[in-house]
Order: C-alpha cells, then structure tokens, then sequence
C-alpha cells in the first residue's frame, strides 16, 4: 500500500518551497496524469494499430526512422530541415548512430529510403524517402489526425482555443529542469539525506540476508 502520509509531506516540502496550495495539488494531479499517460505511450497504442489497419509490414522502429528522416517540421522544430544523413536520424530520434545506421538500411533495402549525394557536398551522403516512404508517413500522420480529429471534434472551439496554446506552453516545461534543480538545491540535498540515512538503514539488514543464502 502507498504511503498515507506521502501526499501531505509532499505538500509540506512544496509549501515550503514557496509553492501555493493550487499549485502543489495541481502539481501531483498533472504528475499522476503524465506518468498514466506514459505508460500507455510506451505501448505505442495508435501507432501500432495504424500499422496494423494500414497493413504497412514494418515495425514501430522503422516507422520512426522514416518520420525522421522525412522529420515533419511540426514534429520536430528546430531539428528538422536541411539535408537529413543517419546522423540527423539518431539525433532526431535520440538513438545510438550504430542503430540509426542500422534501421536505415533496412528501410534502403525495403524500398522506403534511398541514399544520395548531398547537394551542398558530394562527399557526403544523405538519407531521403522514395515515394513509397513518403506515402507511409502520409498514411500515418492521416491515419492518426483522422482518430485524433474526431475524438477533438466534440471539444468546443473555445476549448480547442485554450487547450492548445496551454498544451504548447506546458510543453516547454522539461527546459526549467536545470533552473529548478538550481534554484531547490538545498530541499535536493535533505532529500538526498534522507535517502542516504535510510539506505544506512536497511544496508545492515541485506547483509544478514546475504550470509542466510550463504
């Protein structure tokens, strides 16, 4: 069972901060909401079932080359434009190159992709989709705005005006990591205490575990 008494000492340590009441219990509420919400993603519900209704006979990895590479710029911002080479795929995607390297082959070999001479320098060698890549990626995004559109299609236009520039700003949020961790340092390191004084807690008790299975 949870801890009962975690979300109060929570919301002491987050007033304490110097963080309202709304604000904190807005804060656990929208933690709990994301952690839900990544849970399913890992799932990767939509776009397995768009590969299946689609009949596409790729997996979801090399689906998401082929969006890198085609790298819609609404997707991804300052990362996309210019001349896409494997480099560009592994930083887009955030994956090691050698797996880049590795998938783009596959989608070569397949016929989604092909390699060609980049215009700016002919030593160098970039990745583009041929038109049957490129129809999948259409067929994705299409596929997906189709379901997405109609669940949205309910909401009110003022709803959809507030919704998204919201989502938009709340999307920025993971870039006050590091000023936050700065500006908390201190309430980072009694937690880090805490978690050091209980781990001197339980170390004696593993031991004694480990001799018993000796």
């Amino acid at each position: 069972m949870p801890h009962q008494g975690g979300k109060t000492e929570i919301n002491a340590l987050l007033r304490k901060a110097g963080i309202d009441a709304p604000t904190a219990e807005a804060v656990i509420h929208i933690d709990a909401l994301m952690q839900n919400w990544r849970r399913r993603s890992m799932k990767r519900e939509l776009g397995q079932k768009a590969l299946l209704d689609l009949k596409i006979g790729i997996d979801l990895a090399q689906l998401d080359v082929l969006f890198a590479i085609e790298a819609p710029e609404d997707e991804f911002g300052e990362m996309a434009g210019g001349e896409t080479m494997v480099a560009s795929v592994a930083e887009r995607l955030a994956i090691d190159p050698s797996r880049a390297s590795r998938v783009v082959s596959e989608m070569v070999e397949m016929g989604y992709a092909r390699r060609a001479a980049s215009q700016a320098d002919a030593r160098r060698t970039i990745i583009e989709l041929t038109d049957a890549g490129q129809t999948i990626v259409k067929a994705v995004r299409a596929y997906k705005f189709l379901i997405m559109g109609d669940f949205l299609g309910s909401w009110s236009t003022e709803e959809l005006n507030t919704f998204v520039p919201l989502l938009r700003r709340f999307g920025s949020w993971p870039e006050h990591t590091e000023p936050g961790a700065a500006k908390f340092a201190d309430d980072i390191a009694t937690l880090a205490q805490q978690i050091a004084a209980n781990r001197k807690q339980v170390e004696p008790a593993r031991l004694d575990r480990l001799a018993t299975a000796d």
